[in-house]
């Protein structure tokens, strides 16, 4: 069913009005003048939610921009003016279809903390437990759409402009931006995320997280345990509740190895503010964005750090592979050659002087060089990774948080060593080996028929062969249109020569058209050759 015509002009009206807002804010912080970390930062903060979302997803993604932008957009906030108590009174009663003070026996109208998202209040349920409640913002999911869309308009434009596939990468970013967006406005998948991180920690005794009251959760609305406790940075207050801060680190360095090596499901966003401690505890806060890593995944990353360890460059390669997936054929001799270099500046490392955040940002520098897509949890890993080291430094320097990962490594490789493993695998694998040997003769006689008949067929892939052949196409292009580009100029000149109607300033009209179509392929064709190296 078409839109209706009113709606559509509202909606046009409301996206003209959004592209000179965010003209506006470009004008006002110089954005024309060139661009600085902090300047990108504070431009994205002020262009509202879904700038401040793609800036947060894109500092998860090394692969994208430099380091030095990357950091600075780690610190995004997403601060935002408290919306008004009866807009909240009005979303939570709408959601609940009933009545407020019949679910709580009391209710915070001041906001405990107020992000683009979504606005947390405390309350008392009438049965006397203290919760916190989360309430999603009116609207915020038809503003970010329309940010979204204007966003891949611009892109399609650029592209155009540009004449390049090489914003397609911006395109994903858009797209994985929205997806985990539209996954953290729906409360229920945090719910999911909270539940399954409890249901994985309940074994640990100096780890939790807040209970959800599955009943209040709605997809606007999410209700769980309020947490009386001290933030992991505030060491002032832990040291005067009597807590050993060594003890606390070592707590949380430990957890958060476990939940990459051995669970392979770890917060994303393991910043101070999402770490606090109560009753000698570590509790984690806000579980909307959690990361991945397939057993495949964990054994790659593993497989990586152990090659480097033994200076097996085709181990390591294969390694690499397995982290990425290729958009495009892999040129696997230039491959090899990164890979090669990336082991001659690890050479004179041992074990114990590994340092994984720096070897991750290389690994993805390899992936983003090859045009390979970066798998999100080894960029949620690298930014995890660089994010609890700088807390745990910020908090409880004496504990380093890489020495104990590389610590826990170590042992894994250790204990996952078995002679009687090896040889079950050495004699598995002979026995194989032997079975191929004795298929080889029948093997070479189906050959030999096969090419006596005439029916065997050679597939041969030159390996570094691609880039040649695309040089050589790109000439027969050029050919191709000056060909065409003189054909106009010659015809036109002829058609000149005749009496031909209608005429333009006494020159067939034909003939003036076919000198402009003449005029623009050679122009082009020269822009071609002067600026496309």
């Amino acid at each position: 069913m078409p839109m209706p015509l009113n709606k559509k002009n509202k909606r046009h009206r409301s996206s003209i009005a959004r592209i000179r807002e965010m003209i506006g804010v470009l004008r006002r912080y110089g954005a024309m003048y060139g661009m600085t970390p902090p300047k990108l930062r504070s431009i994205l903060e002020a262009l509202g939610p879904t700038f401040v979302k793609l800036g947060q997803v894109i500092s998860m993604r090394p692969d994208f921009l430099p380091a030095e932008y990357v950091l600075e957009l780690s610190k995004l906030q997403t601060k935002a003016n408290p919306l008004p108590f009866s807009v909240i009174k009005s979303v939570l009663e709408r959601e609940y279809a009933q009545k407020l003070p019949d679910i709580f026996a009391s209710f915070d109208e001041k906001a405990l903390g107020s992000a683009s998202i979504a606005q947390v209040h405390r309350a008392t349920l009438t049965d006397g437990r203290r919760v916190v409640i989360k309430v999603q913002r009116p609207g915020i999911y038809d503003t970010m759409a329309q940010d979204i869309i204007l966003l891949k308009r611009a892109v399609k434009l650029l592209k155009l402009i540009a004449g390049s596939s090489e914003v397609v990468d911006f395109t994903a970013i858009l797209d994985e931006m929205w997806t985990i967006t539209k996954q953290e406005m729906d409360f229920m998948v945090e719910a999911d995320h909270i539940e399954e991180f409890r249901r994985l920690n309940i074994a640990e005794p100096l780890v939790t997280c807040p209970v959800v009251y599955q009943r209040l959760t709605t997809a606007r609305v999410l209700v769980m345990q309020y947490i009386d406790g001290i933030r992991i940075d505030d060491t002032e207050a832990l040291q005067k509740a009597g807590y050993s801060i060594e003890q606390l680190g070592r707590s949380l360095a430990k957890n958060y190895i476990k939940q990459i090596i051995k669970d392979g499901y770890f917060h994303a966003d393991p910043h101070p503010g999402n770490i606090w401690v109560q009753n000698g505890k570590i509790v984690w806060l806000d579980l909307g964005m959690m990361g991945r890593l397939t057993s495949q995944e964990r054994s790659a990353l593993q497989k990586a750090v152990y090659a480097l360890v033994q200076h097996d460059t085709f181990a390591l390669k294969t390694a690499i592979l397995a982290l990425g997936m290729p958009r495009d054929k892999v040129n696997h001799i230039r491959l090899y050659e990164d890979v090669d270099i990336l082991m001659m500046r690890y050479n004179d490392l041992s074990f114990d002087e590994l340092n994984l955040g720096r070897l991750t940002r290389d690994i993805i520098h390899i992936l983003r060089r090859h045009n390979m897509e970066i798998i999100p949890g080894l960029s949620m890993f690298a930014r995890g990774i660089m994010t609890i080291d700088g807390v745990m430094q910020l908090t409880c320097p004496k504990v380093n948080f890489i020495d104990l990962f590389r610590e826990q490594m170590k042992n894994d490789f250790s204990s996952s060593f078995s002679w009687r493993h090896e040889l079950k695998r050495l004699r598995r694998e002979g026995a194989l080996s032997l079975w191929r040997i004795l298929q080889l003769p029948e093997q070479f006689s189906d050959i030999l028929k096969m090419t006596m008949s005439g029916q065997t067929k050679v597939n041969l892939d030159l390996t570094g062969s691609e880039e040649p052949l695309r040089q050589i196409d790109h000439m027969i292009n050029k050919l191709i249109l000056g060909i065409i580009s003189s054909a106009f100029l010659l015809g036109s000149s002829i058609i000149c020569t005749t009496n031909m109607t209608p005429k333009f300033l006494e020159i067939p009209l034909l003939g003036v058209f076919g000198y402009l179509a003449a005029m623009f392929l050679c122009a082009r064709l020269i822009f071609n050759i002067l600026f496309h190296k």
